[in-house]
């Protein structure tokens, strides 16, 4: 009909918070929804809900009473879960959250350091909740208003030691600070539901279904069977009146892919990191001495990339100790591990044996023997090869056989970029797509995974490395 008009659907998410005493739970939700909600001030005795329109998204926010972590690593008279909490408050924040929770953020405090116990003791809870927990968990640090100058969050799990780190990887490696004490910056807060986003795709728009014999839920909906229809229907009757459907926000979310710049000095790594960011993010200037991290949206991912110094050409042993230990030390900044190394070549350089031997053995020493797996060869200077009327292809016919075989070696990944044009046009989304080939080709192993203070690098001396200047 002429004039009609269909107001748009907005989407719902559910989101669970839990986590410890005192971390932060209810000032994180009160960020989230951007009004103060919840009682920050007091402590949370039992769960409660608040909804509210955040971002173009009718969020569903969950609070929780903290669970009794027990007593830390080194603490005597007392197990390492003690039930000071009533396991009700699982069972209700998830009722609140029915039909079930698209994502639960597991609120950790940066203040507080998470002892092996208490790591164990945040395990037994989620698991309780049902099957596959950690597929919609994402752990949410609070208390980013700590960091000084300099200090980024991968740097606090990294030096948060190995319970902190195994609880990350436990939950595929999703994390997110929040600054409470500034809850006008949304900035923060729409990255978090990118993340959800992010989450709701990987689970092609499942929620968690909640283990029916979690704590009392199952005699709640036992014994309240009625009760139970009422609150389902209640979260779809509240559905209608917000006008919502349950459909990813975003089209097509970001998603993310880490890199590492390798090579030669000289080789143009911080101007082809700066042609794949789509800015002045590497100084092209002057030589590389630190690893430098720089983060950008592109072609609808988060892209993050690592420029690092360059190797010296002749030999693995002339290349100073410094230098090999920041390639390494890249590897960290994308913890847990980079999804591709970029291992960079002009053009325009010839590839002996000699050159070629001393590449791999600079990749292998620094990053294992499974380094080709993870490797795409990038080469810059496409500006002279499109004035020559070369494609690449000719061009490796051209070069010999040292270069056939070192692409054979990374599973012939390689591709050009000019850098002449920071745009990138379509040079860039065909090099995201290749590297995200990489990652389906690694399924088991999407990506390198760096080993904190590995041995095979010397770690021990200190650096002025440029470790979290993210843009």
């Amino acid at each position: 009909m002429a004039g009609s008009y269909t107001e748009p659907k907005l989407h719902a998410r559910r989101v669970l918070l839990l986590g410890g005493q005192q971390t932060g739970k209810s000032s994180a939700g009160n960020t989230i929804l951007g009004k103060q909600v919840f009682p920050a001030e007091e402590v949370t005795s039992e769960s409660s809900e608040c909804r509210g329109e955040v971002l173009g998204c009718v969020v569903t926010v969950v609070d929780t009473p903290g669970l009794g972590l027990g007593r830390g690593d080194g603490e005597t008279g007392g197990s390492p879960a003690q039930e000071s909490v009533d396991p009700w408050n699982l069972s209700s924040g998830a009722l609140l959250c029915s039909p079930g929770p698209h994502v639960i953020l597991l609120v950790l405090s940066l203040s507080k350091p998470l002892t092996e116990n208490h790591r164990k003791s945040l395990e037994t809870y989620l698991e309780g909740l049902g099957r596959g927990v950690w597929r919609f968990t994402i752990v949410l640090f609070t208390g980013a208003d700590a960091f000084k100058d300099g200090e980024c969050l991968e740097s606090h799990i990294i030096e948060g030691g190995k319970p902190l780190q195994h609880l990350v990887e436990k939950c595929g490696n999703r994390y997110h600070s929040l600054d409470n004490t500034r809850p006008s910056e949304r900035t923060q807060v729409k990255e978090l539901l990118l993340k959800v986003e992010e989450v709701v795709e990987q689970n092609q728009g499942w929620f968690l279904e909640v283990n029916s014999s979690c704590g009392l839920l199952s005699q709640y909906r036992t014994r309240n069977s009625q009760m139970w229809n009422v609150a389902v229907e209640a979260d779809r009757s509240v559905m209608e009146s917000w006008n919502l459907q349950e459909i990813p926000m975003y089209i097509s979310p970001p998603r993310e892919l880490r890199m590492i710049l390798l090579g030669w000095k000289g080789a143009g790594k911080s101007m082809a990191g700066n042609t794949i960011l789509g800015f002045q993010g590497f100084d092209v200037g002057k030589q590389t001495e630190f690893s430098l991290r720089r983060q950008s949206q592109v072609s609808g991912r988060r892209v993050t990339v690592v420029d690092t110094p360059g190797w010296d050409w002749w030999s693995l042993k002339q290349t100073p100790k410094q230098v090999k230990r920041e390639a390494y030390r890249a590897g960290e900044l994308l913890h847990p591990g980079p999804h591709a190394l970029l291992l960079v070549l002009p053009i325009v350089s010839s590839l002996t044996a000699r050159k070629r031997n001393v590449l791999e053995d600079h990749m292998e020493k620094i990053f294992g023997g499974q380094w080709f797996q993870y490797t795409l060869v990038l080469f810059t200077g496409g500006d002279w090869l499109r004035c020559q009327g070369y494609s690449i292809e000719e061009h490796i016919h051209k070069a010999g056989k040292e270069l056939v075989k070192l692409l054979e070696t990374c599973g012939n990944y390689y591709h050009v970029l000019d850098s002449q044009s920071l745009d990138g046009h379509r040079q860039v989304p065909e090099l995201l797509n290749k590297i995200e080939e990489i990652i389906t080709h690694n399924t088991t192993d999407p990506y390198l995974y760096v080993e904190v203070n590995d041995d095979s690098v010397d770690l021990t001396e200190t650096s002025e490395c440029a470790t979290c200047n993210l843009l």
